[in-house]
Parts: C-alpha cells; structure tokens; sequence
C-alpha cells in the first residue's frame, strides 16, 4: 500500500496517483546495498545508510565524455556566409549634373559701413573670485508611503513539548535531516539532547522543501514516526500543516509541532 502524503488515502502497490485526491504518489526503489525500500529521489538509505546518488548514470548524448555535440547542419558561420553571398554591386544610377559654384555676392559700399557701424556685443560678466560659489538647496528625504505593503517570507520552526524549546527549520536546505550524531548522514537538527532521544534513530526521518511547501517523510527508523498519532509508513511523505504533531519514536515521548511563523 502507498499513503498519499496529502490526504493519508492508502493506495494500492503499483499506483501512481492518489484515488482519493488525484496527487502524485511518490516513487519507491529498493536500496543496492540491504535492498530495504527506499524512496526513488532519497540521497541515502534510512536502513544502511548507503549513498544512493553512487549509482549514476551516463547522460544520453555523445558517446565519449566531453565530447562537443556537432553543429547542426543549418548553422551558419559567419565566414561561410560572406563566402556564399556574391558581391553586390549598387544598380547604376544616373549622376545628377554638377552643380555651377556658387558666385559670391560683394555687399554694397552702404551694407559695408553699417556694420561696422553696429556696436559690439558686450562679454559677460566675470564673477569675482572672492564670492563662493552658490550651492544648491539639500533635497528633502523622500518619506516612504504609508500604505505601503512589505513582503514578509514565512519561517518553519518545531517546537518540543516536553522541554518547550523552538528549533529553527534551516532555510537554505531542500532536505533537513533529523537524527543523532553517528550516522552515515550527519543530522541537520540534532535531538540527542533531548529527554528519552534513545528512541531515536541516528538516521530517523528527513525533512524536504519543495515549492515553499514542507514534507515528512520516515527514511527507516528503528522505533518508527508518527504524524498526529498515525504511524508514518517508511518511504512515505506527509505534506507538512501548522499545528501537525510529529512523534519521533514510539510512546510519544520526544514530540514536536511544525509551526509557522
């Protein structure tokens, strides 16, 4: 059976879409190495630990690495194109017939002397060096609108229960890991100082960004996770809602509610 991560709908093994909700359901592989279920985008198995992203695979292409695609057989250069187009030679036009120079015309002896009869214009004044120059008037702060709206990005935090402590979600991390130290994945939010952590796995459960929205999902603990008192099956998600309690373990006896803030 596949859970559907948005609505808890069990789905039969196989299928690819939520009956009840029409979401997409995950995609689970088994691991190479213990050959437990894991979930196909995993980084690592919840069970051995083993890293997944080993086996890759050779992007289709060429078939040596490195090797640049061909040009296609439209591409053009620049030099083939100059070569390919004859030289164009501009139609034959008929030239206009040469303008005759222009004669000058002599002014009058009467023109002559009114003009240098015209008084002179007279040059600007030069400011004196003594007097500073004028600055110009400071401009005013521009105050900013009152109704002036400013965008405010939500923070996802879990708070403990039974210590009432916050843990900040890292927000430049796609996958968040919850365990304790002495893994094969070192945990992103470490609840080894927590009260009864013992039923904790080192590698317990991860936390996946995708689109602003936050899922759970069971990576192969020992003692299991639970998403409001209903065990989460492991390879599973659980789209993450405020005030959803997850337990780490079984009793309820490290818990915490996904806040946002």
């Amino acid at each position: 059976m596949i859970v559907c991560p948005n609505c808890n709908h069990q789905n039969p093994s196989g299928a690819t879409q939520c009956e009840a909700c029409y979401t997409p359901l995950p995609v689970t592989t088994t691991c190479p190495n213990c050959g437990a279920t894991v979930q196909e985008d995993a980084s690592f198995c919840g069970q051995c630990g083993f890293n997944l992203e080993q086996e890759g695979t050779t992007p289709a292409g060429n078939a040596e690495a490195g090797a640049p695609d061909p040009l296609p057989s439209t591409f053009i250069t620049a030099g083939s194109l100059s070569e390919q187009e004859p030289n164009m030679a501009p139609p034959d036009t008929e030239e206009p017939p040469p303008t005759p120079p222009s004669i000058p015309t002599v002014a009058s002896s009467e023109e002559s002397i009114s003009l240098e009869k015209e008084p002179l214009s007279s040059p600007p004044p030069t400011p004196s060096p003594s007097s500073p120059p004028s600055s110009p008037p400071p401009t005013p702060p521009v105050a900013a609108a009152p109704g002036a709206t400013q965008l405010q990005v939500e923070q996802a935090n879990l708070l403990h229960i039974q210590t009432d402590s916050i843990l900040e979600l890292p927000g430049h991390l796609s996958v968040i890991h919850i365990g304790k130290p002495g893994g094969a994945v070192p945990p992103d939010i470490d609840v080894s100082g927590f009260p009864d952590s013992a039923v904790v796995s080192r590698v317990h459960a991860d936390i996946r960004v995708e689109g602003g929205i936050y899922y759970l999902e069971d990576v192969g603990s020992s003692n299991g996770t639970y998403i409001n008192h209903v065990p989460l099956p492991v390879g599973n998600r659980h789209r993450l809602r405020a005030g959803d309690r997850i337990a780490l373990g079984k009793e309820d006896k490290v818990t915490f509610i996904f806040q946002m803030s």
